[in-house]
């Protein structure tokens, strides 16, 4: 989650956000999130069939900055920032509700699109994790005025916390809004489910798991090791 506690605004890839703790995005859903139902990657892998902009799509590979070996609550949640998946999928075969264009004032054009993992419920452990709530779930409050790659985070809250509208940070009351919506990922739920009951998509095993051991390198990092080639 991204919080401005600097004294001008920023315009980032979450959107705006206003100076001196004056909004917070965040960008998960929560609960709702296939990654935080599977977080050990257990029925995701590569070659899993997903819902993806109203029709079928797959997971390609693993996704941009995957991190498995994220530091982990007790009930396997990450505390930040973990699994990641690329996603591909038919554009033709879309539907223009589930794929639109944005703006992010000051940063740019990107593409929101709704995409719907299905987990098989194969063990008590599985089903487990997909009975997680969202006060069971964290995040980190990062501030995004930092100008560095490793940025101070304000603690972790619950993603009840943030889904409550309302939080409290250095005592001050803070609003907190999704990037991603909540009711339109609950119907991409919905449809994906009533999909499965009538036949109309169908589950596949993954073709290899994905990754559970990759570390997670940043750029500055890997720009040292090339140098040194």
């Amino acid at each position: 989650m991204a919080v401005n506690g600097g004294d001008r605004p920023l315009f980032t890839y979450l959107g705006p956000l206003q100076p001196r703790l004056g909004n917070a995005v965040y960008a998960n859903t929560g609960a709702l999130s296939p990654l935080l139902n599977d977080p050990d990657l257990q029925t995701i892998g590569i070659g899993t069939r997903i819902l993806l902009g109203g029709g079928e799509g797959y997971v390609a590979w693993e996704g941009t900055q995957h991190f498995p070996l994220q530091k982990r609550l007790p009930n396997r949640a990450p505390v930040g920032p973990a699994a990641t998946v690329a996603l591909i999928g038919a554009a033709k075969k879309m539907d223009a509700h589930w794929v639109r264009g944005c703006y992010f004032k000051g940063y740019g054009p990107s593409m929101m699109r709704g995409g719907g993992i299905p987990i098989p419920i194969l063990n008590e452990d599985i089903l487990m994790r997909c009975a997680v709530k969202d006060e069971e779930l964290v995040a980190p409050v990062v501030d995004f005025s930092i100008p560095r790659r490793v940025r101070p985070t304000f603690g972790l809250v619950s993603y009840a916390q943030l889904k409550s509208g309302r939080l409290t940070l250095d005592g001050q009351t803070v609003r907190t809004a999704p990037l991603a919506s909540v009711y339109l990922s609950s119907q991409v739920a919905l449809d994906l489910k009533q999909r499965i009951e009538s036949g109309e998509f169908e589950l596949t095993a993954a073709i290899t798991p994905l990754p559970t051991d990759t570390r997670f390198m940043p750029q500055d990092a890997l720009g040292t090791q090339l140098n040194r080639l």
